[in-house]
């Protein structure tokens, strides 16, 4: 395991802590839980310990109290700009998610719930967010600890970042596991969490030796506040930490009483105790008396280091131009302050004058040995603080994720993106959602998306923020998404007139039971191609992803189904996994070298980019596959959609100036490069052009138009035929419509048993939308009138382990709601076992005469599993030819639930169920399962 002991390098540690805010409730109804106390003494006693540990010198610890959301960014990039060694980054405060769970909010001191605004959480970092700007820091190692409610939701952001080499670098500490609220503690102490944090950073770890670790003080927190505390929903509290594998461990400090031996960096003396980073702890100091300290500081280091280059070298020096402006590390500098209105313009404000700067400046470069020319002139000296930039909302299919994020990464720091003052233009923040969702969320739903009234339909919730650019797989899906008319609407689409890239549908074959020739890999619809695959493999199968999640699975499901009257069930019947579908081409091809044998003899209908770009997960030991290219399934066309919402307007000159901006670079149209358009000069062009083309060649996309010749040229090794002749024709709305509403209802209307832990231990875990009760609520919307579904009560007061709350039959849904209304803990055990037992039974009862599709579900927080487990239960249950006739979701209201081994994962794995827990997106995911099975809308 590697070890990074950042001592002697130059470091930054930012401490952030939001004690008071703006807007709290009841006085303000948008307002956050309350204030937090507690978080002010967590400041004072963390920068000591930090300053103890001596890893980190005073001087480049930064303290931040109770921050504006636009003094956070300042401070944040200024941190993420200077740290060389490790840069960590403290949080405490509120943290706040959306329903769906899939993303967390920093809350800081001006922070709001605004439902009906386009960013749901306004005055908040998104995580998402704060990790990218860390990520483009130069420092080796970043470490990031969170002490708020939700922290464990960081955790799913941290494990969606593309590049492994970022993971590397990123560790993420959070105090608490995902989807769980934490009491903050008495306002005379700090918060529990930080409070034992800081007692092992100055006392060390038992065990462990006088250096402190990230990875053993994960570890003692875990088994610490585990051990002594419990969440606000009963659970142990458990913090969490994510590093990469195989992980790189950091020092963070050295026990109080033990020795400073230097690390690895050159030995620097430290500064005198009262001369502390941006908060003295003794007597203060002048600002420019701290800008000298500074400047010796660096000064010293950089002597030590003069071994590089002269174009390194003027690069420190125009960072420490930057530290060394005037104010920037002064105490008052504790927030960024704006640019004074008042004062005249050409002068900065406070400090000593341009000259004077320039003269410091010229002695460092001095010092330096610079070669060469170094000029300061008054307008570099005068200019202020970078505002922050406009941030771009930018919506996509989930296929199309990770490319669109790789574009986005790159354009943040193009010339395009870059003013002439060295300033970002715009920030861009992506995120994917589910197609169907998608196309009914700006056709027919932008009322509730700007105001949420209610937890039925809210895609706020279930989609994400407000997108200002969305970019579908295909130009059909643009056209099947706009507002019908039927219902108000508040959103205007303006697409494209043409996509700007393509990549056809192939299906990826291993290649040992591909055809060998390309002719014989072309020319041939979806129907045929399988045909053949047969003839060669009577074992082999095709499968395909979720229809409803992707563009791509939905274009798929257009050539499965063919032209004319189709057999859909017998189609679906083809291609039906032996659990749920994979949401995206991405997790298909990576669920599938799970299995050797899978592996080499299961064919994949997916986007060719994928075989070029590869998936996360890629390993050597998967199976060498070729692509084969029907050609009557159309293929993906990527297209630019600006979105404009109704009273959406406030700053809509500046947000439209860098959507354009963004717009003209990603598609090659802006002055950066020419339009690539698929001949074959073209395809240089697309390579060598500044622009986001380059992007989506690297990744596999072809010109969309012409011949379709690929953006950038690939090794034939990938399985791939450089021109497959001519492709299918281009996806029509109406198509990709009647397939899916096909594949609704392919098997007819489903059945559904619902089973909901009622005993005592629940009592917590009742109430409201995210309450037992209403969680299923929230998974009605994927039910149709047709559909046939029940709900029991799991108790065990008497012989019976069940009470039926709702008969099993069609309903409508306010009747299910108000038999959920009616539910009630009672002060009895759950007997899982007896229920599940029960369940099976009456759902092989009703299955037996046709094939619709069937579903258990099972809420609970596992309490009573001890029932499950005894007597050998969970092994006769698992033996039951009956749970392999029914998927079984089991939904558990518990961190652990879903743990390999435990039994709901088990049970899940056995029947061809799923298992959700709160590490995940419990609610999303059990409202997919149950729309899969039946015919509702949602």
């Amino acid at each position: 395991m590697d070890r990074f002991d950042p001592r002697g390098k130059v470091n930054r540690a930012l401490l952030v802590g939001v004690s008071e805010y703006e807007f709290t409730r009841p006085k303000h109804r948008d307002g956050v839980p309350g204030q937090l106390p507690a978080v002010a003494h967590n400041l004072a006693l963390l920068v000591r310990a930090l300053e103890r540990g001596g890893v980190v010198r005073p001087l480049e610890i930064t303290v931040a109290r109770s921050p504006r959301l636009a003094d956070f960014r300042h401070s944040l990039r200024a941190a993420a700009d200077s740290a060389e060694g490790l840069l960590l980054l403290y949080f405490a405060g509120h943290g706040a998610v959306p329903s769906a769970g899939d993303e967390l909010w920093l809350q800081m001191r001006d922070a709001e719930v605004v439902r009906g605004e386009t960013a749901g959480f306004e005055g908040a970092a998104r995580f998402t967010n704060v990790l990218r700007i860390l990520a483009n820091s130069h420092a080796e190692r970043i470490v990031v600890v969170l002490d708020c409610c939700n922290a464990g939701n960081a955790a799913r952001v941290w494990e969606a970042v593309e590049r492994p080499d970022v993971r590397r670098r990123v560790s993420v500490l959070m105090s608490v596991q995902a989807n769980n609220r934490i009491d903050a503690g008495d306002a005379d102490t700090p918060t529990p969490f930080t409070a034992r944090l800081v007692e092992l950073l100055t006392s060390g770890i038992e065990g462990q030796g006088d250096e402190v670790h990230f990875l053993d003080l994960a570890e003692a927190l875990r088994a610490h506040m585990s051990a002594h505390h419990r969440t606000e929903r009963g659970e142990r509290w458990e913090p969490q930490s994510r590093t990469e594998n195989p992980p790189v461990d950091v020092v963070l400090g050295i026990r109080a009483g033990a020795g400073r031996p230097v690390g690895p960096g050159t030995a620097l003396r430290q500064p005198a105790p009262g001369t502390v980073g941006t908060e003295a702890l003794g007597r203060p100091t002048s600002g420019r008396r701290r800008q000298r300290a500074l400047g010796a500081l660096r000064s010293r280091r950089f002597l030590t280091t003069a071994t590089a280059t002269a174009k390194a070298s003027v690069a420190r020096v125009r960072a420490a131009a930057a530290r060394l402006r005037p104010g920037a590390v002064s105490p008052s500098a504790l927030r960024p302050t704006a640019p004074d209105p008042n004062r005249p313009s050409g002068r900065p404000s406070g400090g000593p004058p341009p000259r004077r700067l320039a003269v410091v400046l010229l002695v460092l470069a001095a010092a330096l040995g610079l070669v060469g020319y170094f000029v300061v002139d008054n307008a570099a000296s005068d200019r202020s603080t970078c505002a922050p930039p406009v941030e771009l909302r930018l919506l996509t299919d989930p296929d199309l994720e990770s490319t669109v994020r790789k574009a986005a990464d790159t354009y943040l720091t193009s010339a395009a993106n870059t003013t002439g003052g060295g300033c970002r233009r715009s920030g861009i923040t992506v995120y994917g959602a589910g197609s169907a969702a998608v196309v009914a969320g700006l056709r027919d739903q932008s009322d509730p998306w700007q105001r949420p009234v209610s937890d039925d339909t809210d895609p706020q919730r279930d989609i994400g923020p407000q997108p200002d650019i969305w970019i579908p797989a295909t130009l059909a899906t643009a056209t099947r998404a706009r507002p019908s008319g039927v219902a108000r609407t508040y959103v205007t689409l303006e697409p494209d007139a043409a996509p700007f890239a393509y990549s056809p549908m192939v299906l990826s074959l291993p290649q040992d039971i591909a055809e060998d020739s390309a002719g014989d890999r072309t020319g041939d619809s979806l129907a045929g191609l399988r045909a053949k695959l047969a003839r060669r493999d009577k074992t082999a199968s095709v499968r395909r992803p979720d229809p409803e999640y992707t563009d791509s699975a939905l274009l798929a499901t257009v050539g499965l189904y063919g032209a004319g009257k189709a057999d859909v069930g017998r189609a679906e019947e083809s291609v039906a996994p032996a659990g749920p579908p994979a949401p995206t081409a991405g997790d298909l091809l990576c669920a599938l070298p799970d299995n050797a044998d899978t592996d080499r003899s299961t064919g994949a209908l997916v986007p060719e980019f994928l075989m070029v770009s590869g998936v996360g997960c890629d390993r050597t030991t998967r199976t060498p596959r070729r692509a084969e290219y029907p050609d009557d399934v159309p293929g993906l066309d990527p297209t630019f959609v600006r979105v404009r919402w109704k009273d959406g307007d406030n700053d809509e000159a500046a947000r439209d100036d860098a959507v354009q901006r963004f717009h003209d670079w990603l598609t090659g149209t802006g002055d950066s490069g020419g339009k690539n358009d698929g001949n074959e000069n073209g395809n240089e062009r697309g390579k060598e052009a500044d622009n986001g083309l380059a992007v989506f060649g690297q990744d596999g996309f072809r010109a969309p138009s012409g011949t379709h010749a690929f953006l950038a040229a690939h090794d034939s090794a990938d399985g791939l035929i450089t021109d497959p002749g001519p492709p299918a024709v281009a996806a029509r709305a109406e198509a990709m419509d009647t397939a899916l509403n096909q594949y609704r209802n392919a098997n007819g209307p489903g059945r559904v048993l619902f089973l909901l832990d009622s005993s005592g231990s629940m009592a917590g875990l009742w109430q409201g939308p995210g309450g037992a009760p209403g969680i299923l609520k929230q998974s009605l919307g994927g039910l149709g009138t047709q559909d046939e579904y029940g709900v029991w009560s799991v108790a065990s007061p008497g012989h019976s382990p069940y009470t039926e709350l709702l008969s099993f039959g069609p309903h409508k849904r306010q009747d299910a709601e108000r038999a959920l209304d009616g539910a009630a803990v009672k002060d009895a055990e759950a007997d899982p076992y007896a229920a599940l037992k029960a369940a099976l039974k009456t759902m092989d009862q009703r299955g037996r005469d046709d094939d619709r599709p069937e579903l258990i579900v099972f809420l609970t927080d596992d309490e009573d599993n001890n029932h499950l487990t005894a007597k050998g239960h969970l092994d006769e249950l698992l033996a039951s030819p009956r749970i392999r006739g029914v998927p079984v979701v089991m939904a558990a209201l518990d961190s652990g639930g879903c743990a390999k081994s435990r039994p709901d994962q088990r049970i899940s794995d056995v029947s061809g169920g799923r298992c959700l827990d709160t590490k995940g997106d419990l609610v999303a995911g059990l409202r997919d399962e149950v729309a899969r099975t039946g015919t509702g809308d949602e």
